[in-house]
């Protein structure tokens, strides 16, 4: 199985999270701070819409005792992101964008593999994965079907600020007219 990759996600090992918190599932679900969480046996997957809410998060999991970076490798996290695919070197997980619908549409995936790596290219246990999606997610109204990336130097002068909506910033793109999303992660 695998997780979906959307936005910014951070990806935490299942077995690093049991280790780290007294009880385990229940209690780490605690820490979740949006409904962008999905999982398989193996992973867990939280979605972020900007680097400074995936920092929170990781520091989070930090002070719970998941490391994040040694020796520059992802040792139980990994923040990958949707387009690029994971931002420092990360040798148990992989990173793909599959097809989703028959139809052209496309997801980003990861999922563990700690298999042998034979040549270049996609690494699977199988032919086919399943992919975990948040509660409620569908592919018509998902970033994967419908993102717009804007870097940071570009926000001041592209986005205009309209409205926050359940701790979501709203904006309207001045290039696409369309509406894009910030979400911010509480600092407790």
């Amino acid at each position: 199985m695998a997780v979906l990759v959307e936005g910014i996600s951070v990806i935490i090992r299942r077995d690093a999270i049991e280790r780290a918190y007294k009880s385990g599932w229940k209690e780490f679900l605690d820490d979740v701070p949006n409904a962008a969480l999905c999982a398989d046996d193996e992973l867990a997957r939280v979605g972020f819409m900007d680097p400074d809410s995936v920092k929170l998060f990781v520091d989070r999991l930090c002070a719970r005792g998941i490391t994040f970076v040694s020796d520059d490798k992802c040792i139980d996290i990994a923040v990958v992101d949707q387009l690029a695919g994971p931002t420092l070197p990360c040798d148990w997980l992989e990173f793909a964008q599959l097809d989703y619908d028959g139809n052209g549409g496309q997801v980003s995936a990861c999922w563990l593999f700690e298999d042998s790596r034979i040549g270049a290219g996609i690494h699977m246990t199988g032919t086919s994965l399943q992919v975990a999606t948040p509660e409620g997610w569908d592919f018509e109204n998902s970033l994967s079907a419908k993102h717009t990336f804007v870097p940071n130097e570009a926000v001041e002068g592209r986005l205009e600020y309209l409205r926050t909506e359940d701790g979501v910033d709203v904006y309207r793109d001045m290039e696409t007219g369309k509406e894009v999303f910030k979400a911010s992660l509480p600092t407790d």
